[in-house]
Formats: C-alpha cells, sequence, structure tokens
C-alpha cells in the first residue's frame, strides 16, 4: 500500500486505561458494579486513568439536546461521586477533544466492511429493519478504535458485550500499523475483565441484563434512586421459593438467586462463595433485607454525593473543561504522527 519505513519500534508505554460511557441518563447498578466501580479500583491502582463521557456515541440514540447536556453532566457527577477523583484520573466529554472524531475518520479507511458486518450489537440494536439504522450505529465500533487509540491506551475494562468491539480495535491498530510501516507505533490494548458481579441481571428476569432502557422501573437500582427506592426494588425483586444453596453450583440453574448472590458479593468485596457461606440454608425472607441494608449502605452517599455536585453545574464543566485539556495534550500529539504517517499535508503551525 506505501512504501516501508524505518521507523523503530517506541519506548515501552506506561499502563494507560481508558474507558467510556455513554450518558443516556439513569446510570443503575449493573453501570455501577460493572463498570464504575471498576475504574475507581483502577484509579487506586496508580496507573493512568482517562475516563470519557462519550457523547459523540450517544448521538446513535437521537437524543433531545438539551437532555443529552443534561445526562453528560449527570454522569461525571457519578463517576465523581462513585469515587473517580478528577486529580488522579482524567474526566471529560468526547466531543471536546477534536481527535477521536479525527482518527475515526482515518481508522475508516483501515477497517473493513467485512469487519464491520461481523458484530453483533449493531445487528441486535439495528433489529429487523436493518436499512433504517444510522450509518453512526453502524460505524460505532470505529469510533470507539479511535477513543482507546488515540491515547495509545493500553488497556480497556469492558464487559462481555464490548469483547468483540475491542478485537475489532486490535484488528484497526493491527492493520495500521502494517499498512504504514510503523510496528508498535497502536498497542494491541488488552480487555480487562474483572470482578464478581461484572454483568448483573435485571430484578424483574434473571435472564436479561440489567439495563436502563428496560420500560419497567422495577428492573434496576438507579443510582439516584433514594435509600426507601432501593430497599422496596430489593424487596420486591424476583426470586424463586427455594433456599439459598450451600454452594456456588447450587445457583446454576438458579438466576435470580445467583444474580441477587452476585450483587451482595460486589457490594461486600466478597466471593459468592462468602455469601453462601453465611446465607446457604436461609430463605430470600432472611436474605433480601441484608442485600437492602447493604445496598443502601453503599449506594445512599453516591446518591447524596451526586445531587451536591449536580447543584454546580458550572464546576461540572470545569472538571470536564480541564479534563478535556489534559486529554488533549495525550491525544494531539498521536493524532499528528498519524497523520503524517498517513501523508496528510500540514502547512500551519
Amino acid at each position: 500500500m506505501t512504501e516501508a519505513r524505518t521507523d523503530t519500534a517506541p519506548a515501552p508505554r506506561p499502563t494507560r486505561v481508558f474507558s467510556g460511557v455513554q450518558p443516556t441518563g439513569n446510570l443503575h447498578l449493573g453501570n455501577y458494579l460493572g463498570a464504575v466501580k471498576r475504574f475507581v479500583e483502577l484509579q487506586e491502582r496508580g496507573w493512568e486513568t482517562i475516563y470519557c463521557m462519550v457523547d459523540l456515541h450517544a448521538l446513535t440514540t437521537n437524543p433531545d439536546p438539551a437532555d443529552l447536556r443534561r445526562a453528560t453532566r449527570e454522569l461525571a457527577a457519578a463517576f465523581i461521586a462513585c469515587g473517580l477523583d478528577p486529580a488522579k484520573s482524567i474526566l471529560f466529554n468526547q466531543s471536546q477533544v477534536s481527535a477521536h472524531a479525527e482518527l475515526a475518520w482515518i481508522f475508516n479507511c483501515v477497517a473493513r466492511v467485512g469487519w464491520l458486518n461481523r458484530m453483533t450489537q449493531f445487528k441486535d440494536k439495528a433489529g429487523k429493519n436493518r436499512e433504517a439504522a444510522s450509518v453512526g450505529l453502524y460505524d460505532y465500533p470505529v469510533l470507539m478504535a479511535a477513543d482507546i487509540l488515540a491515547y495509545h491506551a493500553t488497556h480497556v475494562p469492558v464487559g462481555e458485550d464490548q469483547k468483540q468491539h475491542l478485537e475489532l480495535t486490535r484488528d484497526i491498530a493491527v492493520k495500521f500499523n502494517n499498512d504504514y510501516g510503523c510496528p508498535g507505533f497502536f498497542p494491541e490494548p488488552e480487555p480487562l475483565i474483572e470482578g464478581v458481579a461484572t454483568r448483573v441481571m435485571s430484578l424483574r428476569d434473571g435472564a436479561k441484563k440489567m439495563s436502563k432502557s428496560d420500560p419497567s422501573d422495577m428492573s434496576r437500582i438507579n443510582l439516584s434512586d433514594d435509600a426507601d427506592a432501593i430497599a422496596r426494588k430489593i424487596r420486591k425483586a424476583k426470586t424463586d421459593p427455594e433456599p439459598l444453596p450451600d454452594s456456588v453450583e447450587g445457583l446454576a440453574e438458579r438466576p435470580e438467586a445467583r444474580n441477587l448472590v452476585g450483587i451482595y458479593a460486589a457490594l461486600a468485596d466478597q466471593t459468592p462463595e462468602q455469601v453462601l457461606a453465611e446465607f446457604g440454608g436461609r430463605n430470600f425472607g432472611d436474605f433480601k433485607p441484608r442485600l437492602a441494608e447493604l445496598a443502601v449502605a453503599r449506594l445512599a452517599p453516591i446518591n447524596a454525593r451526586m445531587r451536591e455536585l449536580a447543584a454546580d453545574p458550572a464546576e461540572l464543566d470545569r472538571i470536564l473543561a480541564d479534563g478535556a485539556a489534559r486529554a488533549e495534550e495525550i491525544a494531539a500529539p498521536i493524532l499528528a504522527r498519524t497523520k503524517e504517517l498517513v501523508g496528510l499535508l500540514r502547512t500551519r503551525g
């Protein structure tokens, strides 16, 4: 495609984590246990951590503009309330750093249609009327690749449903490096899939993932729920008539029980085995009040801090602007080198 270059491999990179969450409102317990709680743990390891409100991705849902701005600030407030420290992590919204969109176009010219046609999330979200879906929804994984590679991120905390997109990111990195004779320029980021409750299920159906799009608000615990709402939702969560088993193997065919045990384990920083060592043989009438008490103790302070932060939108905007400036410092030279590699002419300083 192009003449080979003699670029040497870059020096070893620091461990740099990147992840993004769509600001679509109603952050819930599944988001917290499956993502944000882990973000905080990674931050506290002393790694370089970059966390983004991916508002460009949110445009694929055609949100009301005012709702999108509100949801972006709400997500920033939730991140901080959950323990992300703007002094330790870079927190910003995607649209403030143009490298995301610019690099996505370059990667559009590297990625292949066949690769995108294999993306199962597009098929799931587009449904039967695929021809009416937006190009943005189809191209979502390429923008995700740009989000990650704009910072030369080495690790990405992802759920199982995003692993395929991360594999595409790795494919794009490899093909770019090969096409433009720059071995090692873009890293092949590794997935980070950890935790005992990385996939939190609906409180009304243990076979479905907890989702903000579920029409039943009783299916999820929102981080904006107060103590009474949290306790009520756990009390009414679907279960079966059998007592809790003594071993994890006994949860195999009991999705609702497995879900509640997993939630307890994650909130208590325990393993499911430890939870069952305490509650095995006891019925849900004993277990649910303890789970509700634990959930309120963990989530009520987050709720209170979110409300406090939301009352000062100017301060949230300041935090996001500062984070965007720090993100730009990392992304700008990577984008500039990328443009040079592909042959884009630069005539301005």
